[in-house]
């Protein structure tokens, strides 16, 4: 199938993208990897008046690596990211979970922040940026507001960013202290959207035991979901603590629907499975680490 008709527009600063969008207003979409969107066009399920094309924007591709985290631009591409060494020391979590995105010539294309406005529930980058508490900065014409995960993803495939705006940066904060990073996942086929999904963060004392627990699920709910399973871990040693404990808390915590693809307990076995083999790495993870960095 084809799109239906659209006017293209090829702004060459984010002012001038800024301007289109907030003259088209609902009947604009803004492109930059096209890996989702231009899909959706094809099968008519999107059909905007007006595409803005943001490729030619220049200073939105950046992959920066700060202190406390990284910092990703709006055209950046998930392979991009996923190569990046600094951003791989700084936050592993990105790495691990990026593989496991679609294959990698959509990964060299598609783009880690559109892949978050698209807030597609199945999407690996969204449990990554919920689980690290991350942010992401969306610009207007004359002004520019930051939004935390927890607000940012509103519903499957509804996010924050209005009509008008331009998602220009994710930021997806380092971990603190001795802190290991997994992810696990199960699919029909290698490529496709994850009929579960599991990143976890395990944080150790001095001691090698644990101090916090906490896992980001995708394939769940209508947004990626966040548990806390630190107290089913605390105070025990990486290498032997109670993961099965935790993986049925995660059970009793998520409520998925069913659909073609899995039934909903099946959904609900996978995640507290997944719950237990992304802590258990996540732990090894941590207690390799040096100075607080995965090894």
């Amino acid at each position: 199938m084809k799109p239906s008709p659209f006017v293209y527009h090829r702004p060459t600063t984010l002012d001038q993208a800024l301007e289109i969008l907030a003259e088209v207003g609902a009947d604009g979409k803004v492109l930059a990897g096209g890996q989702s969107l231009i899909p959706l066009m094809s099968m008519r399920l999107a059909a905007p008046a007006h595409l803005v094309d943001i490729n030619h924007v220049d200073g939105l591709d950046r992959v920066e690596t700060e202190r406390d985290g990284v910092r990703v631009g709006a055209t950046a591409r998930h392979a991009a990211v996923e190569r990046n060494p600094a951003a791989f020391a700084a936050v592993p979590l990105l790495r691990q979970a990026l593989v496991h995105v679609a294959h990698p010539t959509i990964r060299n294309r598609g783009t880690t922040v559109g892949s978050l406005a698209h807030a597609d529930p199945s999407g690996e980058m969204t449990a990554v940026l919920a689980l690290l508490g991350g942010t992401v900065t969306l610009a207007g014409r004359g002004s520019e507001r930051t939004v935390g995960a927890a607000d940012f993803f509103q519903g499957p495939l509804e996010s924050a960013v209005r009509p008008d705006e331009v998602a220009v940066e994710a930021f997806f904060p380092a971990p603190d202290g001795r802190t290991g990073s997994a992810w696990a996942e199960v699919s029909r086929r290698h490529g496709d959207y994850a009929v579960c999904g599991v990143g976890a963060l395990v944080t150790l004392d001095d001691d090698l035991r644990v101090t916090a627990s906490v896992v980001g699920l995708i394939s769940v709910g209508p947004t990626p979901v966040v548990v806390d399973v630190s107290d089913a871990l605390a105070g025990q040693p990486h290498d032997t603590a109670d993961v099965v404990a935790a993986g049925a808390l995660v059970r009793a915590a998520v409520d998925p629907e069913p659909d073609i693809h899995a039934t909903a307990e099946y959904r609900r076995h996978l995640a507290g499975a997944l719950t237990e083999r992304a802590l258990r790495d996540a732990a090894r993870a941590a207690g390799a680490s040096v100075d607080g960095g995965d090894a």
